[in-house]
């Protein structure tokens, strides 16, 4: 019988590869990556890792950077057939919905920047948290997550899930004892968020990962608002970090896109479901992702200094009744922020006095911050949770979750903070006025 020669086994102490030698010895390993090529980044900074990890110049033509393999399919070769029949098919390019270089590219810059040994993207944040779930659960699981969740991840914990026979429980991320409670013996995750969304709860990671080793558990957390110049999740002992990258990894508010990030073990986990389910992010997209992180560790400084600043100024204002900013010592989180933050975000949350209507006059009152979803952008974003993001919700749902009348949810770009606040000033004043004279 010929012996065929294994590739992409490196980490096998064989001396022989050939095939079965690994099976033999128990000694296959999966390897970080899969990358391009390696990058001697770990000892480096966040811009550094930001610039560098993961892009790589052309061998070709000597351009500078990543090209744009906007190609469907590959050159099949002995290899390739060897490493599918064995195994390592995700380790080599045969189809750009299993692995394409431009997908690779940013996926090496972002496990580099996250701390993780792989990552995949995908076409939407939905994309990722769904593969991610689903790839860590079996039919009849049940899952414990927070009570005030992206409205995308609460449908599909409440409308998905019970159709595929499992079942949620959402809790308050506050309450660890009832977190800790919710727990059964079918319970296969835990799913929370680090910093919620709009009212900016700093959540207790330390606190869930402790709960989830405990109870042999794996905790996934949606770390969107808190890219890694921020918080990273990992080095805190969570198992799997989701982004949407269409947010602050992108920056530019000209791409829908997903990540997932963690060990090669759970992420090999997660990749027949991104194949499965068809999210596949494209190559020129990745190309676009690729290109925002390079910027994200200057772009997060520009975006804390605007936000912070325009924070402590709407604090002051008295048309505002409250302003939620993890930076701010007001915050009933902040000495949490301050352990868990690298530093802060653009999203600031507060509340005008004379509720919703007041908040929407605020908003055609305003010349900087643009009316939209979304947020992470280089340009301010300001939308009102009653009317976009917890629009589902009844008044008494989102008032449960701290979204009270009048909220108003901003991200801040990089514009200039004086300019932002004189924005602010001048429409704060007017509806202030309005009510004063009403």
């Amino acid at each position: 019988m010929s012996k065929k020669r294994l590739y992409g086994d490196a980490n096998s102490k064989s001396a022989s590869r050939n095939v079965g030698g690994w099976i033999k010895d128990l000694d296959r390993a999966r390897q970080s990556g899969p990358f391009l090529e390696a990058h001697p980044m770990d000892a480096m900074g966040m811009s550094t890792k930001a610039v560098h990890a993961g892009t790589h110049d052309d061998a070709r033509t000597g351009a500078v950077g990543t090209p744009i393999y906007q190609t469907s399919t590959f050159i099949l070769h002995e290899e390739t057939y060897e490493s599918i029949e064995e195994g390592f098919g995700r380790d080599r390019f045969i189809y750009t919905r299993y692995g394409n270089p431009s997908q690779w590219a940013v996926q090496e810059k972002l496990a580099s920047l996250e701390g993780a040994e792989s990552a995949l993207v995908f076409s939407s944040g939905m994309a990722a948290i769904s593969a991610a779930v689903l790839a860590m659960v079996d039919v009849g699981a049940h899952v414990v997550a927070a009570s005030d969740l992206y409205g995308g991840t609460y449908n599909l914990f409440n409308q998905e899930f019970p159709s595929l026979g499992m079942s949620a429980t959402l809790i308050d991320s506050y309450d660890i004892e009832a977190i800790e409670a919710a727990i059964l013996p079918n319970t296969q995750i835990l799913y929370f968020e680090t910093i919620t969304n709009p009212v900016l709860k700093v959540v207790d990671i330390p606190a869930l990962v402790d709960i989830a080793r405990r109870h042999n558990l794996r905790l996934i957390v949606d770390s969107t608002f808190a890219p890694p110049p921020v918080m990273k999740p990992l080095e805190l002992g969570v198992d799997l970090v989701v982004h949407s990258a269409s947010k602050y990894l992108n920056g530019h508010s000209d791409l829908i896109a997903g990540a997932v990030c963690g060990s090669r073990k759970l992420i090999d986990m997660i990749w027949p479901r991104l194949l499965n389910y068809g999210g596949q992010l494209d190559p020129h997209a990745a190309f676009l992702l690729e290109r925002g992180l390079k910027t994200l560790d200057i772009r997060m400084k520009a975006h804390e200094k605007s936000a912070t600043a325009l924070a402590e100024f709407l604090e002051t204002h008295p048309a505002v009744d409250k302003v939620v900013y993890p930076m701010l010592p007001s915050h009933p989180d902040h000495a949490r922020a301050k352990e868990l933050m690298k530093m802060g975000t653009g999203n600031v949350t507060f509340f005008v006095k004379g509720g919703d209507q007041a908040a929407l006059k605020l908003m055609d009152h305003l010349h900087l911050p643009k009316q939209a979803t979304s947020l992470g952008g280089i340009e301010s974003l300001i939308s009102l949770p009653f009317n976009s993001s917890q629009s589902t919700m009844t008044s008494r749902q989102r008032a449960d979750i701290g979204i009270h009348t009048g909220c108003v949810r901003l991200s801040v770009g990089i514009e200039d903070a004086d300019d932002l606040i004189a924005d602010f000033d001048q429409a704060l004043n007017a509806i202030y006025q309005m009510k004063g004279a009403a």
